[in-house]
């Protein structure tokens, strides 16, 4: 696990499962825009988290590319969970904003919530098509830009599933260090 601290917040890099960070308060829902259940990381935590989660979540929907709303995580080890909508690579544009607007309201939610801990996953780097290089950069980026006006989040982490998308966000952090 790589940390990394701005202020009085730490973002980690590390691999492994969103639906299992039992020591955040909030995951985020690489979501659809009606909040359902899906495939992916939206199928995962849906599948985790319980039949409640679909009931609770798809009232709030439809959302757009960029938005996010939050649920309680229901069987989940968390206490929320924050459905963003990213965008689909080249059809929803300008995409690299939609992307940033994605963590940096999912982070307004918090600071208004007063929630400590977030765990991202890759938002929009499965079935959206955004290449995960790129991805990474524009993620860590709006993060970074955010922190020094987070007044309650202490922690915030990237939970990436595959070594190589790992070695992509340590990349990414080593640029823009």
């Amino acid at each position: 696990m790589d940390r990394y601290i701005y202020g009085d917040t730490a973002l980690e890099l590390r691999k492994g499962d969103i639906t299992r960070q039992d020591d955040v308060e909030a995951i985020v829902n690489a979501a659809n825009a009606h909040l359902r259940q899906g495939g992916g990381v939206a199928g995962a935590i849906h599948r985790a988290a319980g039949p409640e989660l679909e009931k609770e979540s798809t009232p709030l929907g439809p959302i757009k590319p960029g938005e996010a709303v939050i649920t309680g995580a229901h069987q989940l080890p968390n206490e929320y969970v924050i459905h963003c909508l990213g965008p689909v690579y080249d059809r929803d544009v300008p995409h690299d904003q939609l992307l940033a607007n994605c963590y940096q309201n999912a982070l307004d939610i918090c600071e208004k919530k007063g929630i400590k801990s977030i765990a991202f996953p890759a938002i929009s780097t499965g079935a959206f098509g955004y290449p995960p290089e790129e991805a990474a950069e524009v993620a860590l980026r709006a993060i970074m830009k955010k922190m020094p006006s987070l007044k309650k989040v202490e922690l915030i982490r990237m939970v990436l599933f595959g070594d190589k998308d790992l070695e992509i966000h340590q990349e990414n952090m080593k640029k823009l260090m």
